[in-house]
């Protein structure tokens, strides 16, 4: 059972460290990085106390276990300690919040990895899980990758058959948006957070940016009882395929949904509010209302789409919903069917 750590515990990263006798891939895996996203811990440290138990093996590579990311923000029962430490992820020559602390201790653990497994939960019901997948191969400036394939074949095999792609590319653009009304943000450091260039960068960003490829995985809403065994099946699938532990080959799922993000929809004001009570992966229309700013102007929907991550509380500055739309990309050589 997972308990919450004493005060000083809170002040330092706890992590574990499993090394083969045979070569093999370096493998991190992630807990609460939002404190209030407990499931990849409970599954972590269900997976700790089998090596603990000598009941499972790491045969080859090296696993690293971090199964409370941000000790604060977990002890205080919350997504964050002082700011998102998703966001604006990179070590701070002069740290100005606890999340940069963080930072220049998980910032060197990431760099030196080839694979993570970082594993969430959502706010929303009902909590379908799915995969956040990195970018396709490219020699661009926002984050060139190379690895492209890798990655999808573990993302097949992780467990989950919804898969989300697009994020780095729409919080670029966000940043964008944001920069023309960047007084809405409530402070002087939420507001040079929020329109860094950098804005969109969390874990798996940073691991790609260093040479590793990296998957997350939000694993149902935050109070299902089924997502931490969504995160500890997951947890024994990137074992398996990566080899550092012998065990029989995961599944590849030949039948899966992709989705693009296309856009981000900031709150500017705590007056704005939704029209209804959305849910992750509700479908909507062209035109259809979303929402009203605080002076009464609609939010209409873009086009026939889907919303993804809606937050009817979000700081004003920051996101509000994402739009989405299906994606033809293919996902280690095969074509996702369309959401029903």
């Amino acid at each position: 059972m997972t308990t919450v750590p004493p005060a000083h515990r809170a002040h330092m990263l706890k992590s574990h460290v499993y090394a083969g006798f045979e070569p093999g891939p370096r493998v991190i895996m992630l807990g609460a990085v939002h404190g209030n996203e407990i499931c990849g811990t409970q599954a972590i440290e269900r997976l700790r106390a089998e090596l603990d138990a000598g009941e499972l093996t790491i045969l080859r590579g090296r696993l690293t276990l971090v199964p409370i990311t941000n000790p604060l923000a977990y002890a205080r029962v919350q997504r964050n300690g002082d700011r998102n430490l998703n966001r604006n992820l990179a070590p701070a020559n002069i740290p100005h919040d606890f999340e940069d602390h963080i930072a220049n201790v998980l910032c060197p653990l990431l760099a030196d990895q080839d694979v993570l497994l970082d594993l969430h939960s959502t706010t929303n019901p009902p909590g379908q899980p799915f995969i956040m997948l990195g970018p396709q191969n490219n020699t661009g400036e926002l984050l060139p990758f190379a690895r492209a394939a890798e990655e999808e074949a573990l993302a097949l095999r992780l467990g989950p058959t919804r898969i989300v792609e697009g994020w780095l590319d729409t919080y670029a653009e966000g940043v964008k948006t944001r920069l023309a009304y960047a007084d809405a943000s409530p402070s002087l450091r939420a507001r040079m957070l929020s329109t860094d260039p950098s804005y969109g960068v969390g874990t798996t960003e940073y691991t790609r940016k260093h040479g590793g490829y990296a998957l997350t995985l939000e694993c149902g809403q935050h109070a299902d009882p089924q997502a931490p065994e969504v995160a500890y099946r997951a947890i024994r699938n990137t074992l398996a395929h990566l080899g550092l532990i012998d065990a029989p080959a995961p599944a590849v799922q030949e039948q899966f949904e992709l989705l693009k993000l296309c856009q981000v929809v900031d709150r500017l004001d705590e007056g704005d509010r939704f029209v209804r009570e959305w849910a992750s992966f509700d479908h909507f229309h062209a035109g259809e209302l979303i929402g009203q700013r605080a002076d009464g102007t609609p939010v209409l929907a873009p086009a026939d789409g889907y919303i993804v991550f809606p937050s009817p509380l979000a700081v004003p500055g920051n996101e509000w919903f994402y739009f989405a739309q299906a994606s033809e990309r293919c996902v280690d050589g095969l074509r996702a069917r369309v959401m029903g």
